[in-house]
């Protein structure tokens, strides 16, 4: 069935000029000058094809055609706000879904996220593993964190510098063969035999600390090894192309839950 186009503003005036029974009261309430309300008035009535207000000796005067509508008229309004709270109720719920790497979780993300909730215990978390791009809409997802070389069309910020670390084992000699895996973006003019290769940086890491040769990860993800002595840094990190980035659609971006867990991730001790 269609829908009959509403004219909402005219409505709402109406709802306020008929509370107060004055065109002032009602713009002091609505935020606009009295004029604008007795023009939103009249357009209405040249709409529905009745009067609404008389004016009498004593001020304004609802009319019967008015008087007859304005219960349903307010009812449906409260419909509306409680329409507006139920659409807003995963801004405040305690739970989060997150998308992110596998290996980005298991070496920076989780000591984090578990640091946040030992500072808010009623939180919860739902945690999809992925790879590459995920649906925000079909995932119904708060947040999510992507290795990439921006943030593309979403809201988002990056947790720190597009920099790659190469490791090895320690003792490993630096002409080791190379582990590849798909996210190493090797510079420009650069070719290179991977004899091993394997799905993400941090199995390259590990394949790395075993001993079968040296891989070019993400320094964020490359810091606990080594401060572990899994593996040692060969030379100093390099600049890359791709960084973690925290992302979201605008809407999610602005949730208070998102801030304050976006905040808490940007501050959190390396």
């Amino acid at each position: 069935m269609k829908r009959t186009h509403l004219p909402l503003n005219g409505l709402r005036v109406l709802d306020a000029a008929a509370r107060h029974l004055s065109f002032t009261r009602a713009a002091d309430e609505l935020a606009v000058t009295p004029a604008a309300v007795g023009q939103q008035i009249r357009a209405l009535e040249d709409l529905l094809g009745v009067v609404l207000f008389r004016r009498t000796t004593k001020g304004l005067v609802l009319t019967d055609e008015a008087s007859a509508g304005l219960d349903a008229i307010r009812e449906g309004f409260l419909r509306f706000e409680e329409g507006v709270q139920a659409m807003q109720a995963g801004q405040s719920s305690h739970v989060y879904t997150v998308a992110c790497p596998r290996d980005f979780f298991a070496a920076w993300l989780s000591p984090r996220l578990a640091a946040f909730r030992i500072a808010n215990p009623t939180m919860r978390f739902s945690l999809v593993g992925t790879d590459g791009d995920i649906d925000f809409t079909e995932a119904n997802l708060n947040l999510a964190v992507r290795w990439a070389e921006g943030r593309g069309d979403l809201e988002g910020i990056a947790l720190g510098e597009p920099l790659v670390q190469v490791v090895a084992a320690p003792g490993i000699a630096d002409d080791a063969p190379w582990i590849g895996w798909p996210g190493d973006t090797m510079p420009e003019g650069e070719a290179r035999e991977t004899p091993f290769s394997v799905g993400d940086a941090g199995t390259a890491i590990s394949a790395a600390a075993a001993g079968l040769g040296k891989a070019r990860v993400p320094a964020m993800l490359a810091e606990g090894a080594i401060a572990s002595g899994r593996v040692a840094a060969l030379g100093p990190p390099e600049p890359g192309r791709r960084a973690y980035w925290l992302v979201a659609p605008l809407p999610q971006w602005r949730q208070k839950k998102v801030k304050a867990l976006v905040a808490a991730l940007i501050e959190a001790p390396a």
